[in-house]
């Protein structure tokens, strides 16, 4: 069975008793926007309220996972209502600096990847291709993280001087030192260096990292449904008594102290650095 939502920006697949979820804004590198974070939810939601499906699949269309926020795709949509099922805010939209970035970036970013953290359903990220800043960030939410050779990983935001991407995992996905070169220098790393830092699970040839992901996610749907709930609920847990939640709360203040400097000293909140200058400057 394969079913797109109804703006095609997410698609929704089912195969045995796994859901695959592919992010669908291939000429963008599926570029996150608003309506993808909706469709999104809703494919999450879809899966979670199946009781034939055991474990989802989280992938992307096109030759990239995804090559993190949307910062200037024609279809950007960050000045537009949608609908909070994160946090409880006001709308951003007819309000102003950090009390339109703040609102916004609450629901649509921090909240919903810790929205997603907390289903109760195992969550495989299967990533080939790019994997950058907000693609991290979708990636991180999920339990495992699968990746082909040909991928590689990086949050480049520090370029824009913000302390890295509002889900702020770093450390805890790798561990200090490696999440302050990761920061420091925006480099690219790859999935191999990803897998020795304990980032990615597994890393495979790209023409078998689908049937190795939907193996496995098949394997760990055999499990009980609530004994896997319970035990993904006991880990999840246990990171956030070891700081990760409360790491987040401190290091989103530090995000918009840094769009709120930028937009003081410079022209906009992203000091300058829109997708084509962010990518010349990977180069």
């Amino acid at each position: 069975m394969t079913l797109n939502d109804s703006d095609g920006v997410v698609t929704y697949e089912v195969r045995g008793t796994t859901a695959i979820i592919r992010l669908n804004r291939p000429e963008y590198r599926n570029a996150q926007n608003s309506k993808m974070t909706y469709a999104l939810d809703a494919a999450f939601t879809r899966a979670v309220e199946d009781d034939a499906v055991k474990a989802i699949v989280l992938a992307g269309n096109g030759k990239h996972f995804s090559a993190g926020h949307d910062i200037g795709t024609p279809e950007r949509d960050a000045d537009q209502s949608f609908e909070r099922k994160a946090v409880v805010w006001w709308d951003h939209v007819g309000a102003e600096g950090v009390d339109s970035r703040f609102a916004r970036e609450s629901e649509v970013y921090l909240g919903m990847c810790r929205r997603w953290r907390e289903l109760p359903k195992p969550v495989i990220a299967m990533v080939h291709g790019a994997c950058i800043a907000g693609g991290l960030m979708l990636a991180w939410s999920c339990d495992f993280i699968v990746a082909s050779e040909d991928a590689f990983f990086s949050d480049p935001v520090v370029r824009m001087g913000i302390p890295g991407v509002e889900y702020f995992a770093h450390p805890w996905v790798t561990n200090p030192r490696a999440a302050k070169e990761m920061l420091f220098t925006g480099d690219r790393f790859t999935a191999r260096r990803a897998y020795e830092l304990g980032m990615v699970n597994h890393v495979v040839e790209r023409e078998l990292l689908e049937e190795h992901t939907l193996n496995l996610a098949e394997r760990i749907g055999a499990m009980p449904r609530l004994g896997l709930a319970l035990a993904k609920k006991a880990v999840n847990q246990s990171e956030d008594l070891q700081g990760l939640r409360a790491g987040m709360d401190s290091v989103f203040g530090l995000h918009h102290a840094a769009h709120a400097h930028n937009a003081e000293v410079g022209k906009d909140s992203l000091a300058g650095m829109g997708a084509k200058n962010m990518a010349e400057a990977a180069k």
